[in-house]
């Protein structure tokens, strides 16, 4: 019985051979210029990034401007009436204050040792404090009477 070798496929063979052309390592400079170069390639697409967000809320703002002041033009009366109502509203955000910053120098030792002091001061104090500052800001934005360029300059 003669034995007759047939080819292998490839599946079963394993180059062991080495490769015609080996790459000399690359020195410890060239490694850190390589990886510099990476960096400011990425760092430059991060400031275009950076740019072009930047230009949409700009824009973004710039016609909410333009919306609020055509807006008030539109109703310069109710434009007034709210200046005055946000000039009313912080005299009473002043007095709200006052009292909040009473309450916690009146307590505010309990307030630091006892958790349920603290959930009923924030309960008591927190929303309407939200709230006073919400609608403050709407009047207050809807009463000015400077056009959109006058505010970014301030």
């Amino acid at each position: 019985m003669s034995y007759e070798q047939e080819p292998l496929s490839p599946m079963f063979r394993i180059d062991v051979s080495p490769e015609a052309e080996t790459r000399p390592e690359a020195t410890f400079e060239q490694v850190t210029i390589q990886l510099l170069q990476q960096l400011v390639s990425t760092q430059q697409q991060q400031n275009k990034l950076l740019e072009s967000l930047v230009q949409q809320n700009a824009a973004a703002q710039q016609q909410r401007s333009n919306e609020l002041q055509q807006w008030r033009q539109a109703n310069p009366g109710l434009s007034k009436d709210c200046r005055e109502a946000a000039e009313l509203l912080s005299e009473v955000q002043t007095r709200f204050l006052a009292n909040l910053t009473e309450e916690i120098r009146d307590s505010g030792e309990h307030l630091v040792e006892g958790e349920f002091m603290m959930n009923e001061f924030v309960d008591r104090f927190g929303p309407r404090m939200a709230h006073l500052n919400g609608i403050l800001q709407v009047l207050a934005q809807l009463g000015t009477g400077e056009s959109a360029a006058q505010q970014q300059e301030q």
